[in-house]
């Protein structure tokens, strides 16, 4: 998936507070792609996703 490698979340990772991360977190309350992604994903990898994003 796309979002696995998505170069706007590496700049989140790498500075959460950069205009793209702000952009990209912004970005996945809405994005279908992103909640696909995270549908995908086994519920351990959903879990570890969550929290390191501090999601919902």
């Amino acid at each position: 998936m796309a979002c696995a490698n998505c170069k706007f979340r590496a700049h989140y990772d790498k500075d959460p507070k950069s205009i793209i991360g702000r952009i990209w977190r912004f970005h996945i309350r809405f994005c279908p792609g992103w909640k696909s992604y995270l549908k995908s994903l086994s519920e351990e990898e959903r879990i570890a996703i969550k929290e390191k994003y501090n999601l919902k």
